[in-house]
């Protein structure tokens, strides 16, 4: 997976592209996303469809996608 854009988005849009083959779900390699930071993923998580259950991207950083009503969320928590 490959992202770009977001440091130079006036708007914070990332754009992500994936390898073929990638291991993650072809939902979220093709459809648009929004994502929202939480204060406590896994409680934001409780009773959710979670497609991409939570991992770390990065250091300090928590993600994991969700479904709902059809559409792709993330949920990011940042830890300090």
């Amino acid at each position: 997976m490959f992202v770009s854009g977001f440091q130079t988005s006036p708007y914070g849009v990332e754009w992500m592209r994936f390898e073929p083959g990638s291991p993650l779900p072809p939902e979220v390699q093709s459809l648009p996303h929004i994502a929202f930071e939480v204060d406590d993923l896994d409680a934001a998580l409780e009773g959710k469809q979670v497609l991409v259950p939570p991992g770390s991207p990065s250091a300090g950083v928590r993600a994991a996608m969700i479904v709902d009503d059809g559409a792709l969320i993330e949920l990011i928590e940042f830890r300090s």
